[in-house]
């Protein structure tokens, strides 16, 4: 495991396959951490709601919050990364998501439940920087696009472990006792980063490092705005699915939170199937085909009202294309990276999916307040309509550049 120190060779990559294959397993999990609070406060949306007597517009604006505290942060967090390495921030990931639970967990109503979901945007702002870096670092050029595959997929188990074990849990000890297991648990998984990774190497110089940018140009602004409408879409799911689950199809918490664990697995299917097929000559255009995919799942959420067993089909075709097309901008991004410079790019990158996070469940919300969950998802429709066609239009233009350099 000691390949990363191939950091001091700006990003080179190693052949190491144990270690590759045990830094798999561990960027997963910290992918997991990152964002489980998301995942735990949709599936445990109606508890929290008679517990704390929060709104449906409230328990959106958690996710408003942490995101948006994500979004501000990831540019700041890639720069960090880049300098302090990714043992240092896969270590204190698990340690602040660890904290963020527990004051949720004890939260005895909105105020604190808000300040600790603003926290939890730190470990968000950490975890594609740090993790791309650790992959840059060990997994060689052939595997690097299933490697992330698979570590994007820890996200989705993240909204397994929610959606099921945790949900479950919750059902027997309260939603309280639940939260704190996920504490513990995080807790546990700095101790192993701590144990599994070497030292970092030194941080680079600056001339190195290249000036800070804190602003995307070029393939990463494309991938940015592609991201904002991406994940504004996709937070809206995973708030409120749970809440139309119980409110409007009659499943019961527990079931609707079943809708969440559907969408985690389909998820992780979908992103390492999809970033193994994200080769160089033809990945630039996965990301509109993954969106438009997106566009005829929010379809079948709104056709669900009528007829319920569509949502379960919309929970895996949301887990399939949508929750993907993260997965696939980060192989882009990984591919076209300046040597020193991926943590930035994907920080930036990142901030874009994250605003989308804070945008996408306020918009979402009111809808969900008045019942009218059909027009909501209509909604959802159309922000992966937009992300198809930013994507569209990067990938033609992307296609022309290329062509003329080639030529």
């Amino acid at each position: 495991m000691g390949a990363l120190s191939a950091q001091r060779a700006q990003d080179g990559g190693t052949d190491d396959r144990g270690g590759g294959r045990a830094l798999t397993a561990l960027l997963t999990v910290a992918m997991a951490l990152s964002m489980l609070q998301l995942f735990l406060l949709g599936v445990l949306g109606p508890r929290l709601m008679d517990d704390l007597g929060v709104s449906a517009t409230v328990l959106g604006l958690t996710t408003t919050i942490g995101f948006g505290t994500a979004a501000v942060l990831s540019p700041v967090g890639g720069r960090v990364v880049d300098r302090i390495g990714p043992r240092r921030a896969l270590v204190a990931l698990p340690l602040i998501t660890a904290l963020a639970l527990a004051l949720i967990a004890s939260a005895p109503g909105a105020g604190l439940l808000l300040a600790a979901v603003a926290l939890g945007g730190l470990p968000q702002a950490l975890a594609n920087p740090a993790t791309n870096k650790a992959i840059l670092a060990v997994v060689p050029p052939a595997r690097r696009g299933a490697t992330t595959g698979l570590k994007q997929s820890g996200v989705q188990l993240g909204a397994f472990a929610a959606g099921l074990p945790l949900a479950a849990l919750a059902a027997s000890v309260g939603w309280r006792g639940a939260v704190w297991a996920a504490a513990g648990l995080a807790v546990l998984v700095a101790g192993w980063a701590a144990r599994v990774l070497p030292p970092d190497p030194p941080p680079p110089t600056t001339a190195a490092a290249g000036p800070a940018r804190f602003l995307p140009r070029g393939h990463v602004a494309w991938l940015a705005v592609f991201s904002l409408f991406l994940g504004g879409g996709i937070a809206s799911v995973n708030t409120y699915v749970t809440l139309f689950g119980d409110e409007r199809l009659d499943l019961g918490p527990t079931a609707a939170g079943a809708l969440v664990a559907v969408l985690g697995v389909a998820g992780i299917a979908g992103r390492i199937g999809w970033s193994k097929a994200a080769r160089p000559d033809r990945a630039h255009w996965l990301p509109g085909g993954l969106a438009l995919g997106s566009v005829g799942a929010a379809l079948l959420l709104a056709a669900s009202v009528h007829a319920m067993p569509l949502a379960w089909v919309a929970a895996v075709a949301v887990g399939v294309f949508a929750v993907s097309g993260n997965a696939v901008s980060m192989v882009l991004v990984m591919q076209r990276a300046a040597p020193g410079r991926a943590g930035q790019d994907s920080a930036l990158v990142a901030a874009g999916f994250f605003a989308g996070f804070a945008v996408g469940p306020p918009l979402f919300g009111p809808l969900a307040e008045a019942g009218h969950y059909g027009a909501g998802w209509l909604l959802v429709a159309a922000e992966f309509a937009i992300a198809a066609g930013v994507a569209y239009a990067w990938a033609v233009r992307d296609g022309r550049t290329v062509a003329g350099a080639t030529s």
